[in-house]
């Protein structure tokens, strides 16, 4: 599984690092260490990084599942 985060979405409100930490974290400025990226998600981490996503009050996060 892969993620893509918005970075013109994502505007640092930190739920999906601060809940899922195994799927997500956080940059020095606070926001999604993966913002403007796609990333691949660690084996065992999928159901936080779908969780994460689901909660993002943005919609920042796609999930990319091959």
């Amino acid at each position: 599984m892969r993620v893509s985060v918005d970075a013109g979405k994502c505007s640092g409100q930190g739920r999906c690092y601060a809940l899922y930490p195994d799927a997500y974290t956080d940059d020095d400025n606070g926001f999604n260490a993966a913002r403007g990226q796609t990333v691949d998600i660690t084996e065992g981490a999928e159901n936080s990084a779908r969780l994460g996503a689901q909660l993002c009050p943005e919609g920042a996060i796609t999930l990319l599942e091959a």
